[in-house]
């Protein structure tokens, strides 16, 4: 590359885009705390190999949860050209083939997750209908020149040979010298379209097999609300022109509302597409499916406590409706876990789990010993045992592997017997417990739920439940436990079937009870005088009064003791489990500090504590003081606190100039004090600029050396 020119310049060099090298010093980061322990590589290998498997996990539960709909837009782009691929000359096809398809892609407003979807369409369309795809953003088409530019590059570059450079430069100088208009795109496609007819027999099966023979080009709109309207009408008016020798094919993405296309353009424009409207599945049931998938199995064994999930789920309602946000907040809980937590390398499936028990250290031993929830196990036992576990490391390895057995049948129990009320309470009036089970999980991590009262009036509810609603309930609940590998549940899907049995059995006596009613009905409306008639009824009263439970009822009732008590058995919280800190997270506090983002607190913070970020000893000072080695917009910041609503600027300079000339000693040259001057008025001016920039002061129009004060009470 020659940098030889007439005149002076900055001359600007891209780098090619290869893929940048991963560094290798990531194992090093888990080393550099203060407890290191001798595991470190171990750990980091546990947590690599932990996330590997969890976001393999939640693409193929992406990719199925897209399926139908990229199906169904793979058919509609199939039949959107069927006309152009006949070349019949129906006069209905003449008339559909004026109007431009359109699929308009409703995707909701996670906007943050639209680009992941829209990668995975591309490489679906890519792999069945067409090569040629491009994808365009409105930052990037800001007018119709820049977006024919963006197009016809992004649609030569898929057609280049990336193997030989020399065609590949060769390209990118003829895509410049090409002109960027309709025409010139038509008569590429032409070209490349009769290229791949006059291909080898054996190459054009090959990508007819994926292609059909003329592929449409399909344009990709990821942002729609973002493009200007007349950026829209211009492209959708001069490629209506053309569909006839173009086989055009557009993709909206939405986030919004469908109604968007008709508020961005006018009818006379949007009469030339041919539209069809697509939604995508909802972020609160993607959401439900992750947290499904990923929290409520056993086969991860990392969990999460429930303020750090709180955490997580109130960013995505609150915030964004973002998956993948949700998915690297669930990610970076993983990393802090593995790198705040010595005793982690327990972390990971049972059988292995177990064979790192045995070669765990003395110095390991002891983080076990001195943990929470073992101290509290320690407590339980007998004298003796306590005085074993304390002292005894080879006893206390058995007793911890048994005491991770215990934690990982825990949790397969809990997940049935979760998925088992979840049933009974989502269908509830109001919803008691919340309804969808990451509430009704939340609700089970945080407390005892049967000590709620939300589940107390959950019960109340459930002893209402009709017949039918309760035998459906008890079906799912059967299925739910049959689904279980283990034989742990075998004596409840036993009882549960006995129950269902009793429930058909009740059936015939319901149609008896039927029939003394109507007889005594009929008793009734005989004939009779007004005492015996009176005598009659009160009795009814009397009996209804005393009413006894029916044969339905007790059985309702028992039913409902029976799953309150599995709910007492197996739904305790995690933090009552011994060992639960190795593979559950929670510290909220610091998820909060990396993902809730307070910039006026940490602005203030750099800014009044410079150390806290630059951990510079020099910049170590008192509450009060100013140190005057700290940065001048630092020093600036701290005396406008000190200020009122008007700030004078003299004064402020001359406490400027106070503070930093305080390193100079009384013996300074009378020489140099003016350009020092100069050099600290300058630099009061520069740093008094970035806090104008900054919001903190502004000018005022009342006195013109005087700067107004924005913010108060420190933060």
């Amino acid at each position: 590359m020659s940098t030889c020119s007439v005149s002076k310049g900055c001359f600007v060099f891209k780098p090619s885009p290869k893929k940048r090298k991963v560094s290798q010093k990531t194992v090093n980061h888990f080393g550099e705390r203060k407890d290191d322990s001798e595991d470190t590589e171990l750990r980091y290998v546990t947590c690599q190999s932990l996330w590997n498997d969890i976001k393999l996990e939640t693409e193929q539960i992406q990719e199925d949860l897209n399926k139908q709909l990229f199906d169904n837009l793979v058919s509609f782009l199939r039949r959107s050209h069927s006309g152009f691929q006949e070349k019949t000359t129906e006069w209905t096809c003449q008339m559909k083939s004026r109007e431009i398809p359109t699929a308009a892609l409703v995707l909701g407003v996670n906007v943050t997750d639209h680009d992941l979807t829209f990668r995975s369409l591309s490489e679906v369309l890519q792999n069945n209908i067409t090569p040629y795809i491009a994808l365009l953003e409105a930052k990037d088409c800001p007018g119709i020149k820049n977006l024919m530019q963006k197009l016809m590059g992004q649609l030569m570059n898929c057609y280049i040979d990336v193997d030989s450079l020399e065609d590949e430069d060769y390209a990118q100088v003829s895509q410049n010298r090409i002109r960027c208009s309709m025409s010139s795109l038509i008569n590429w496609y032409e070209s490349v379209t009769k290229k791949t007819d006059s291909e080898t027999p054996r190459k054009k099966r090959t990508s007819s097999s994926r292609h059909c023979q003329s592929p449409p080009v399909v344009v990709i709109f990821k942002d729609m609300e973002s493009f200007t309207t007349k950026v829209l009408q211009d492209f959708i008016v001069i490629s209506s022109q053309h569909i006839r020798e173009f086989p055009l094919v557009l993709i909206f993405g939405i986030a919004t509302s469908p109604m968007i296309i008709h508020s961005l353009l006018p009818h006379s424009v949007s009469s030339l597409l041919c539209i069809e409207l697509f939604q995508s599945l909802s972020s609160k049931e993607h959401l439900s499916t992750i947290i499904d998938k990923l929290l409520l199995t056993a086969r991860f064994p990392f969990k999460l406590g429930e303020k750090v999930l709180q955490v997580l789920i109130n960013i995505f309602l609150y915030h964004d409706f973002s998956v993948q946000n949700f998915i690297k907040g669930f990610q970076l809980c993983i990393v802090e876990h593995f790198y705040s937590q010595p005793l982690s390398i327990l972390c990971c499936q049972l059988v292995d789990a177990k064979k790192r028990v045995n070669s765990l250290s003395h110095n390991q031993c002891e983080n076990i010993r001195r943990l929470p929830s073992f101290r509290r196990y320690v407590e339980s036992q007998a004298s003796e045992k306590q005085i074993a576990l304390l002292t005894t490391d080879s006893y206390l390895k058995e007793v911890i592997q048994k005491l991770l057995e215990d934690l990982h049948v825990y949790h397969e129990n809990y997940v049935l017997v979760l998925r088992c009320l979840h049933v009974f309470t989502s269908s509830l009036p109001k919803y008691p417990l919340g309804k969808q089970i990451r509430e009704l999980h939340c609700a089970c991590l945080e407390n005892q739920v049967w000590e709620t009262e939300e589940y107390e009036s959950s019960l109340q509810l459930a002893r209402m439940l009709n017949k039918s609603d309760l035998v459906t309930m008890l079906q799912q609940c059967v299925e739910i436990f049959v689904s279980s590998s283990g034989k742990e549940f075998d004596k409840t899907v036993e009882k549960l079937k006995e129950f269902l049995t009793q429930f058909q059995k009740l059936e015939a006596d319901a149609f008896q009870e039927r029939d003394v009613s109507v007889s005594s009905q009929k008793e009734l409306q005989k004939k009779t005088d007004l005492y015996h008639l009176q005598k009659t009824l009160l009795e009814l009263k009397e009996s209804r009064r005393s009413k006894k439970l029916t044969k339905f009822e007790m059985l309702r009732f028992e039913v409902v003791d029976y799953i309150d008590s599995l709910v007492r058995n197996y739904l305790v919280p995690a933090d009552r489990k011994t060992l639960h800190e190795i593979v559950y997270f929670n510290t909220a506090s610091v998820l909060r500090e990396h993902l809730n983002a307070a910039p006026r607190i940490a602005l203030h913070t750099a800014l009044n504590n410079p150390y806290w970020y630059l951990k510079n000893q020099a910049l170590k000072s008192d509450g009060g003081s100013i140190s005057n080695k700290a940065p001048d917009i630092c020093i600036v910041y701290k005396l406008h606190l000190e200020c009122g609503r008007l700030i004078n600027l003299v004064d402020w300079l001359e406490a400027f100039s106070t503070v930093v000339m305080a390193v100079e000693g009384p013996n300074a040259d009378a020489a140099s004090s003016d350009q020092v001057d100069d050099v600290i008025h300058a630099r009061f001016i520069r740093a008094v600029s970035e806090l104008e920039l900054l919001g903190f002061i502004k000018p005022s129009k009342q006195k013109t050396d005087h700067v107004a004060r924005l913010t108060w009470g420190g933060c």
